[in-house]
């Protein structure tokens, strides 16, 4: 990963579970889904896949947890989380106590056919194997293949104007990957489609975010993660990138 990528996922993330820690467990999954999941689109996304209490759901490139922690109270599954940074799964323990690998999603130290659901929240920009990633996803979920992504897509090839580290791919591109990989769409939805965020869970993504400016805005890592977190928001207020929600099944 980039400089600034790892300060966003390894230190940021370290910094983050000790905020939520001080704040209270009502702030723990709310701090776990920045930037990975609002309530409506993890709604939408645990009843696209059909998620029960009999299910293994493999989160893959699972940050600090928040999103595997939000389906396991929703309904009472069991997740795997995957992530590679260890200051993440350090956190993720932390305010979870799930299963962590740290490991990377184009590599899975999964058995095949090992989980019954996967998802990757805003994980497919991050890495240039994209094919790979899937075709792992695929790998390691049982038939019929429940998987599901949020990707950030660019309406167009961003070219210069591409953050650091991220490979958001087009449209196109994505319907071209999936296929690749063997996947086949079932559901297709832009999180701009969905209810507004409540404001409950806002005021306390928020209250995260101030803390953790407060204790850390000297900091390097800090400067690093927020002019990342900036410039994907600035492409987001465009409409350059998109914020698409996919739901698959084996080909």
């Amino acid at each position: 990963m980039t400089e600034a990528m790892d300060a966003e996922f390894d230190t940021v993330a370290e910094w983050t579970a000790q905020v939520a820690l001080d704040l209270g467990p009502d702030y723990y999954v709310p701090a776990g889904c920045r930037g990975s999941g609002s309530p409506a689109a993890l709604d939408w996304l645990i009843e696209q896949l059909e998620l029960t209490s009999r299910d293994v759901l493999l989160d893959c490139g699972a940050g600090v947890g928040g999103p595997a922690a939000y389906a396991a109270q929703a309904v009472s599954l069991n997740p795997v989380l995957v992530e590679p940074e260890a200051g993440a799964c350090r956190a993720a323990r932390t305010l979870f106590g799930f299963p962590v690998v740290q490991a990377v999603g184009s590599a899975l130290p999964l058995a095949d056919a090992s989980v019954d659901a996967a998802w990757a929240l805003g994980v497919l920009c991050t890495t240039p194997r994209q094919v790979e990633l899937l075709t792992e996803m695929r790998r390691t979920v049982r038939p019929p293949g429940r998987i599901a992504l949020l990707a950030f897509v660019a309406r167009e090839p961003l070219q210069t104007r591409q953050p650091e580290g991220n490979h958001f791919p087009t449209r196109e591109r994505l319907v071209e990957l999936i296929a690749d990989a063997g996947l086949r769409m079932r559901e297709w939805r832009s999180t701009a489609d969905l209810p507004s965020i409540p404001t409950e869970w806002s005021d306390r993504v928020d209250a995260v975010t101030d803390a953790l400016a407060e204790r850390h805005a000297a900091s390097e890592a800090w400067e690093l993660a927020e002019s990342q977190s900036k410039r994907i928001a600035d492409l987001l207020e465009e409409g350059a990138v998109t914020g698409e929600m996919v739901v698959l099944r084996h080909a």
